[in-house]
């Protein structure tokens, strides 16, 4: 009988193990205007074979115009401009880089680009070092100006115009 049981708990945690590992593979967020500002999207991050996609659509930026887009410390988008966020997540310590460094913040995901419509249709793929189960309750943030990819800390991208929390998500 004990080992019914044993077998029983067993086939459980396994179940559970990968019902878990399944959802880790997804995740997703509603970017929300802060301040005076207009921005807002949703963005999907998906995690294959040691690598994250990120993408998604951020309307209401200037026409033609470039943004830092990063992922922060915190899933704090409370403050009018968006400091309660922290700074960009960055587990292994590395100095601010672009997307395509070798060594950069996990959450240095570049520039995004807003078309003649102020829209910027996003497709970035960046190395999972840490891995999306680390980016659960993260803050996603959009910055007025262009990222330079080499200032530290967060490449005088300048003021954070909106603000998103990743969350888990469903294919």
């Amino acid at each position: 009988m004990l080992f019914v049981r044993l077998l029983s708990c067993a086939g459980i945690l396994l179940t559970l193990s990968l019902s878990v590992s399944a959802v880790e593979k997804y995740a997703s967020s509603m970017l929300y205007p802060l301040g005076d500002h207009v921005a807002r999207g949703v963005v999907k991050l998906v995690e294959d074979k040691g690598m994250i996609r990120i993408t998604g659509e951020i309307s209401g930026l200037k026409p033609g115009s470039l943004h830092g887009f990063h992922m922060h410390d915190f899933g704090d988008c409370s403050s009018p401009d968006g400091q309660t966020a922290g700074g960009h997540f960055n587990p292994e310590g590395h100095a601010h880089a672009g997307p395509k460094s070798a060594e950069r913040h996990f959450g240095d995901f570049g520039n995004i680009e807003a078309d003649k419509n102020g829209v910027a249709r996003i497709d970035i793929v960046v190395p999972a070092s840490v891995g999306l189960n680390r980016a659960y309750g993260r803050g996603l943030i959009v910055h007025a100006d262009q990222d330079d990819e080499k200032t530290n800390p967060a490449g005088n991208a300048g003021p954070r115009i909106a603000c998103g929390v990743v969350g888990v998500s469903q294919k």
